[in-house]
């Protein structure tokens, strides 16, 4: 049948230093139809952001290695063809000041650490298929 072809699976960008957040990222994105692209730090998360083709997503951690996650966010809004990709800030920092600073730096939503898997899917589903 012509119509067996198999779906495109949309990329996502995922930041993320914990090796076991990083994990359960990719299992979790790859298992509900997403591409993953992983870097696990912040100078990997600056390189792909430059290289790669824009994502259906990008899900940055804000503490990381050499750049945070607060400037990998002001790099991509900067990056020509990132300005609109759906960013989603995953940390354990839960002051308020952390949360504003996130949206104010261009994340469109802000996830806590420990997060719930199912809860983090509906997010990421409700912006990658809001209207460009």
């Amino acid at each position: 049948m012509a119509d067996d072809k198999p779906i495109p699976r949309l990329p996502v960008l995922v930041v993320e230093d914990d090796e076991h957040v990083a994990h359960l990222l990719q299992f979790m994105l790859a298992r509900n139809g997403f591409e993953v692209h992983l870097a696990t730090d912040g100078r990997q998360g600056k390189e792909l952001i430059e290289t790669m083709p824009p994502p259906a997503c990008a899900l940055l951690d804000v503490m990381l290695p050499f750049h945070d996650g607060f400037q990998l966010v002001r790099l991509l809004r900067a990056q020509p063809g990132w300005e609109r990709v759906p960013v989603i800030m995953l940390t354990a920092k839960t002051q308020e000041k952390d949360v504003v600073r996130g949206l104010e730096a261009g994340a469109d939503d802000y996830v806590v650490k420990p997060f719930q898997p199912n809860e983090l899917l509906a997010r990421l589903r409700r912006l990658v298929r809001s209207p460009a």
